[in-house]
């Protein structure tokens, strides 16, 4: 008897916005993972003046399975040896790379998938800062001030994000009415006095925390790579100043599997403007990108809306 397969648009998450290009990412990985939905597939199609992610799956499923098995699969984040390892990445190279060796084995003895690539998107121990410290991933938007804690804050997301909140992130409306943390990769997470009605200190955060945790499961499929003996890159993103700092994304119309988008994420194309790579692109089905500019504020970083390229 043949089973028939599950087609599931996902309206909320608009590739346009740099968290909802992420949390596409991770909800599409998230269910690669699992063993019942490994041949998982993923296209964008036009909607509401953006692009959404649309989900194939090998067998019939409903929102609320979907929901359901992402819900318990993130679960799993909570409390791992990741991203409990510190509360920041300013980790020690040493440090690092006993935490890497581990993956690397739970990797190799099939004893945990998820660990290794997990690590490798945190950074990198091959090149070091003054202070001893690993060069880390260009994701990373705060170290520490205001109680602002980049892998503390993920630990949270993934204990405390409900699945009413993932079905709010996947299915939508948006709605802002949960409470920090956020990843500060959310153009909403810009809250410059200049740019707000009422003073930024005396207006709680709002946030999506069901995208925020969608979002951290994409992270694998950006990792931190050494591009010379001092320096490292964030797959997808150009420049190294808090000028000129860029990431840019792909946004393509046809079925690519897991291993596809991970390599078409890593195309030295998406970052130039040339009419060759342009072609090129198209060539692999991009339609369109986006570029965002990560801005630094202080002793925090955020990412400014979606340009189309």
């Amino acid at each position: 008897m043949r089973i028939s397969s599950t087609e599931l648009t996902l309206p909320a998450l608009q590739g346009s916005s740099l968290l909802g290009f992420l949390a596409s990412l991770g909800a599409f990985r998230t269910l690669a993972m699992l063993p019942e939905a490994s041949d998982v597939r993923m296209r964008w199609v036009p909607g509401r003046g953006s692009y959404c992610p649309v989900l194939w799956l090998p067998s019939p499923a409903t929102p609320e399975v979907i929901v359901e098995k992402l819900h318990a699969a993130l679960r799993g984040l909570a409390g791992h040896y990741v991203i409990t390892v510190d509360k920041d990445l300013k980790i020690p190279r040493g440090v690092f790379r006993k935490l890497a060796a581990k993956a690397v084995e739970d990797f190799l003895t099939h004893t945990d998938p998820m660990a290794a690539s997990m690590v490798a998107a945190f950074g990198c121990d091959a090149v070091g800062n003054e202070d001893g410290t690993i060069e880390d991933t260009a994701f990373r938007t705060m170290s520490g001030a205001g109680h602002q804690h980049f892998l503390e804050f993920m630990n949270v997301l993934a204990k405390e994000t409900t699945a009413e909140q993932l079905r709010e992130a996947l299915f939508g409306p948006w709605r802002y009415r949960d409470s920090s943390p956020t990843m500060r990769w959310d153009a909403e997470d810009d809250r410059r006095y200049a740019l707000r009605w009422d003073e930024p200190s005396k207006d709680p955060v709002r946030t999506v925390r069901g995208a925020n945790l969608l979002a951290i499961a994409a992270l694998p499929f950006l990792p931190v790579v050494p591009t010379s003996s001092s320096t490292v890159a964030t797959t997808g993103f150009s420049g190294r100043s808090s000028r000129d700092t860029f990431v840019t994304w792909p946004i393509w119309k046809g079925w690519l599997a897991l291993d596809a988008v991970r390599s078409l994420l890593g195309f030295k194309e998406l970052q130039e403007r040339s009419e060759t790579s342009i072609k090129c692109l198209e060539m692999y089905g991009v339609t369109a990108t986006y570029r965002s500019q990560r801005i630094t504020l202080g002793k925090y970083r955020n990412f400014t809306p979606g340009a189309s390229m």
